[in-house]
């Protein structure tokens, strides 16, 4: 099996392992309490993460994950106060939806993002304004927290 295929298919097991684990927790109704967990975690670990994966600026945290994972399409368009990431597809948000399982959004993609974007700038502010669970995109909005 060439390469490239190889790492497909590894992305997609991975993604399938992330959605039941995501199917277990809700049944076990215990999803939002280790969501809450490791979203604290995520804050206090962002910067050493997003070293480990080489991000040196925001915008890498979505744009080296989409490459790296090959889960979420995300695209980043950067204005004069911060940038907006969307996403129009995610192959983890598709494959809870099929199993029946709970949002997989906070646990596994937005809150890890959060904590690597303001690792790296905790000067940010990271605002989810739609995820593709409920709506027709992921959209995130980073930009300087407003000081006054």
């Amino acid at each position: 099996m060439e390469l490239e295929r190889k790492v497909k298919l590894l992305q997609a097991i991975y993604a399938g392992a992330l959605a039941d684990s995501t199917l277990r927790m809700g049944k076990e109704g215990i999803l939002e309490k280790v969501t809450s967990e490791k979203r604290a975690e995520q804050m206090l670990t962002g910067k050493p993460r997003a070293a480990q994966f080489g991000m040196e600026k925001p915008e890498d945290v979505f744009l080296r994950l989409a490459e790296l994972f090959g889960c979420a399409n995300w695209t980043v368009k950067s204005d004069d106060e911060g940038f907006t990431a969307e996403a129009t597809g995610c192959m983890l948000c598709a494959m809870a939806k099929k199993m029946g399982a709970q949002s997989p959004c906070n646990i596994h993609c937005l809150d890890p993002m959060e904590g690597m974007v303001k690792g790296i700038d905790p000067n940010l502010t990271f605002e989810v304004t739609e995820t593709l669970w409920s709506g027709n995109k992921c959209k995130v909005r980073v930009q300087k927290k407003i000081s006054h």
